[in-house]
């Protein structure tokens, strides 16, 4: 039996698109952060600059996806279910280096935090050139905490993206689904087919 419902935390289409903009809000912010703050946290440049723009990419489909939802475009909803299983995949790569890199870069943000929140390799006494330094936020908490609240915010993204995926694909079967349907007369055909069927075997209609 056909399940429109099922696995729904809101209604399909409008609940998919409230999902998908909270995916942008997120992803936007999060890629502006690690333009902004990412040489605090990675050291090998420019892996900061490479995992924001996953993210701005992950906000460029959410976008492309709230769209095609508010449309109600078939091709534009199959475009974002061909493309969602690439990003998850590579967002759940990106999480995974994320994760060792941030692990092996301890010692340096600690050195960091130690230094007036001086970037790694700077020279405390000259201080940055960039005059950028790290934000408080990332060193009051200590180090296993940032290190937690990290793996536990690349994760989230990761869940909110899988969901999106079964959001879009849901409907985009709903598509399919009621495409399918010719009508709500004559046991779902419609009454044109009907009616020639009916001319043809010689019946009244």
């Amino acid at each position: 039996m056909w399940c429109d419902n099922c696995l729904l935390l809101l209604p399909l289409r409008g609940g998919a698109i409230a999902w998908a903009c909270v995916i942008v809000v997120y992803s936007i912010a999060g890629s502006i952060f690690l333009f902004k703050f990412g040489q605090f946290l990675f050291f090998i440049y420019p892996e900061w600059f490479i995992y924001g723009g996953i993210g701005m990419a992950v906000a460029a489909v959410s976008i492309i996806n709230i769209l095609a939802l508010s449309n109600r475009s078939y091709i534009w909803t199959r475009v974002c279910k061909f493309l969602w299983p690439f990003l998850v995949c590579i967002s759940a790569i990106r999480a995974i280096i994320m994760i060792i890199q941030l692990y092996r870069g301890e010692w340096k943000i600690v050195w960091e935090c130690e230094n007036g929140g001086q970037v790694w390799g700077s020279t405390p006494e000259l201080g940055d050139p960039s005059n950028t330094t790290m934000p408080n936020v990332f060193c009051d908490p200590g180090w296993h905490t940032l290190f937690i609240v990290f793996i536990v915010s690349l994760l989230i993204d990761l869940g909110f993206q899988i969901y999106m995926l079964f959001l879009n694909w849901r409907y985009s079967k709903r598509l399919e689904h009621y495409n399918g349907m010719k009508g709500p007369y004559y046991g779902g055909v419609s009454p044109i087919r009907s009616a020639k069927r009916h001319e043809l075997s010689g019946l009244p209609g």
